[in-house]
């Protein structure tokens, strides 16, 4: 995108194309904008970091238009009530690690069942939604999903007089060992 700007590039493609790729865009689905983006220009030379680039600044242009997808409650009561929707009787709560390419770490609080044996995910936590339930709590040089998954498992844990178990608290580790029942 040397000599071409992102938005030069957004005018090149046709009308059709850009009214799909703001749909996407306010749906928060930004790898269908940036695929559909980059296939449409990419006959004209718009690669693929290109692409991206075009769909952010879609994204700075909606700013809080966008329908983000809502953060997990992590109160003590919603909890509650998730563990107690579970499908057999819960005896532990888990944080378990996981990422991806959009919320890069993140941690899912999940209630571990016997009779059936299984799991049911009650929160997934990511970066900005651990921000904004910690508010100036002092988290020290631990990633903040893992702060306050500790915190609300740790909780519910207790509420649910069972066990929490947290692998991993202080490194993100999609490996790290599971409990089971």
């Amino acid at each position: 995108m040397a000599d071409t700007t992102a938005a030069e590039w957004w005018e090149l493609l046709p009308a059709g194309i850009r009214r799909q790729a703001d749909g996407y865009v306010l749906q928060d689905a930004r790898f269908q904008a940036i695929r559909l983006v980059w296939e449409a220009g990419r006959a004209q030379g718009l690669g693929l970091n290109d692409a991206q680039v075009v769909v952010h600044e879609r994204y700075v242009h909606f700013g809080e238009a966008i329908a983000r997808t809502p953060d997990s409650p992590l109160d003590l009561e919603s909890l509650a009530a998730r563990a107690a929707g579970a499908p057999g009787r819960v005896v532990a709560i888990e944080a378990v690690w996981d990422g991806d390419t959009v919320h890069d770490w993140f941690v899912d609080l999940v209630a571990v069942t016997s009779e059936p044996a299984g799991e049911q995910r009650l929160a997934t936590i990511c970066r900005d939604a651990a921000v904004r339930y910690l508010g100036d709590e002092d988290r020290g040089a631990r990633h903040p999903a893992a702060v306050a998954a500790d915190r609300a498992g740790k909780a519910l844990s207790a509420r649910l007089s069972v066990p929490f178990h947290f692998a991993s608290p202080h490194t993100p580790d999609d490996s790290a060992p599971r409990r089971r029942p």
